[in-house]
Formats: structure tokens, sequence, C-alpha cells
């Protein structure tokens, strides 16, 4: 199939790294390899920071033009066989797809879509009526998460919902671990307020209360909140934090290769897609059970999940790894088989093939 595919949040192309965007890569990725053509089809970014009128209507102008300029170009001979949308939300619907495959009769699909009812009170109403009414329009809407799934199913009744679970490209990972350093721990995390400062917050807290026990933390990433996560981690002794700053993907893959056990709390994730890498490099994890996570990381067979909000059983859980080399290795290593085997590229591009053909009827 020729796939029209569109990222309202961010597109693939965005210069700013992100688990969106390398999420957006994978899912294209992962359609190609299955053998159909994949084209971006706009860049524009559809994120509205505040619910205000005037926002909105700037982007819906923007979101209006392009619908036009696909149109046109479709009309003379490039019109796609599906419209697959990923990621849309509140903050960015999908403002061009749902009336473009209304017009050319195209089967439409989402991936990752979520709703939130609560947004509702918030002013965001208007938006989230335009996102229930892309879930509802679509063929199927695929699922990473059981979160998202039933928010999806308690909004919008009788929509088409499929799972696939989240996975990652496994080939950077090939090699078998074995310069680990067994008291270092690993976080691969941006620095920006909200989720990621709170968990920056967490994992200091936490590490303050086994400061006697011998670790050292390596930070990949970067971002706006840089001041405030360099603030939280001031009062430890130099030579225990290692700020490395942001990193190619070819860098963090050595990186976790180096290190002993990744530690990230993870407030409000959606999944993580650092986990799943930290995994396949034979890492095992301590990270709170909460929002998206236990998605990757399976509670005491590939990592530690500690109760949300919990930091004493956080710092414990880091501790107890720190402690324990044949427990930090046992789980490291299933860890990795976990990822390799179940959460690879090749396995979800078969199993997105299978969705897509089964949905819209192609090759049936």
């Amino acid at each position: 199939m020729h796939i029209a595919f569109y990222a309202p949040l961010k597109s693939p192309n965005h210069p700013v790294p992100s688990g969106d965007r390398q999420m957006a890569r994978l899912l294209m990725a992962a359609m190609q390899r299955a053998g159909h053509k994949v084209e971006i089809a706009s860049e524009l970014r559809s994120f509205t920071g505040t619910p205000e009128a005037g926002a909105r209507q700037q982007v819906a102008l923007q979101a209006e033009n392009e619908a036009k300029r696909l149109a046109t170009k479709w009309r003379q001979g490039a019109k796609p066989d599906l419209w697959f949308c990923y990621h849309p939300y509140y903050k960015a619907p999908d403002l061009i797809g749902p009336k473009l495959a209304s017009l050319f009769n195209l089967p439409y699909v989402t991936a990752e879509a979520s709703y939130s009812r609560r947004r509702d009170e918030t002013g965001w109403a208007e938006l989230q009526l335009l996102v229930s009414d892309a879930v509802r329009q679509a063929v199927v809407n695929i699922c990473f998460t059981k979160r998202d799934e039933a928010g999806l199913a308690a909004a919008v009744p009788g929509v088409h919902l499929a799972r696939l679970e989240p996975f990652i490209d496994v080939l950077p990972f090939a090699s078998e671990p074995s310069n680990q350093n067994p008291r270092r721990l690993v976080t691969v995390a941006m620095m920006r307020p909200g989720d990621k400062l709170e968990s920056y917050s967490m994992l200091a807290e936490a590490l303050a209360l086994i400061e006697d026990v011998p670790w050292t933390l390596t930070v990949i990433g970067d971002g706006p909140a840089r001041d405030a996560v360099w603030a939280l981690f001031a009062k430890f002794s130099a030579g225990r934090v290692q700020w490395l700053g942001e990193k190619p993907a070819t860098e963090v893959v050595h990186l976790l290769y180096e290190g002993g056990t990744y530690v990230w709390p993870g407030t409000g994730e959606a999944y993580g897609i650092a986990y799943m890498e930290a995994q396949a490099a034979g890492l095992p994890v301590v990270a709170q059970k909460t929002a998206g996570v236990p998605e990757v990381v399976k509670d005491g067979v590939t990592g530690t999940l500690t109760p949300a909000g919990d930091t004493l059983a956080f710092a414990h859980a880091i501790a107890q790894m720190l402690g324990d080399g044949a427990r930090r290795h046992k789980l490291g290593r299933s860890a990795r088989r976990f990822i390799l085997q179940d959460r690879s590229l090749d396995v979800a591009s078969r199993r997105l093939d299978i969705l897509l053909r089964n949905f819209t009827g192609a090759g049936l």
C-alpha cells in the first residue's frame, strides 16, 4: 500500500530528539519493512499549548491550507491508499487526515491516539471532540498500552481497537554485553518541566537515601530545565553524577552497554522507549509501577517496579539491585531476551502489517 503518514505533534523529521519522534520513525520503518510505501504527508505541527481560540484558529488555518495542497496533489494522480495518523491527542489533533480521508474515500488509521475526559473541564473540550471524531472514523485505532485502549473504549463506545506492543529497532544491540559496570546507574531523559523534572526530583531524593551505598550515576540528556535538574543533584559529592548532555543514538547504545542498572522513576511515561533500549543492552530497570511503564518493564522479571510516589521503595529497589549481583545479572539477561525476542522491529512489522491488511481489506 501507499501510506500517507502524519504525526501532528512532531514530524519524524523534527530536529529535536524525543520519544515521540523516535516512535514515529519506528512505525514508518515497520511499515516499510513490510513492503509498504510510506510518505510523510505533511510537516505541519498542530500543537497548541493553550486552548484559547486564537491559537486554535491559527493552526486551523494552516491545516486548511495543507488539506487544499494535498487534495490538489492527489487529484493529479498521487493519491495514497491509506492515511495513518500517529499520536493525535487534545493538544495535537489531526486537523488534516479525517477530512481528506472522507473526501477521497480512504481508510483512516490512528496509532497511540489518546482521550482524557478530565481535559474537557479545563478548556480542551472542543479539541478533544476532534480527537474522538477522528477515532470514531478510523477503521482501526492501534493502541500501545492498556491505559490508552481503555480510555478510547470509554470515550467512544464501539470504536475499533487493536493492540501493538511498543517496540524498538534491536539491530544496534546485536553485541552481547561484556563491559558492564555493576555500580554504574544510567538514565536517559530529556530535561524539561513537568513529568520529566518530577522524575529527576524523585531520583535525586532516592539516591540521597542510599548515599552510603557505592554507586555512580550517568545522565544522558539535556533540555530547558537543565539548571533545575543539576540543582537537584548538587548535594552529591564530585564524581558521583556524570552529566553527558545530549548524545547521538549510537553513543547512547555504547553508554548503556557500560552501565549496570537503568534507573528512571517514569512519572507520567506513556511507556518509555529508553526503558526498552536499556533492557536490550542487558540492563535491568528500576522504575515506578505507573502510567505505561508496566507495558515495557516486567516487574520481577526484567526489573523492579515500585509503587507510584514511594521514594523510599524506589531507593530500596536501587540499593537491592546494586547489592545483589546474581539477581541483577539474571534480570538483565531476561530483560535483553524479552526485548530482542518480543519487542523488535521485525516482530512489530509483521504484526502491524497484519492489522493494516485485516482492517483495510488490502491484499485479502
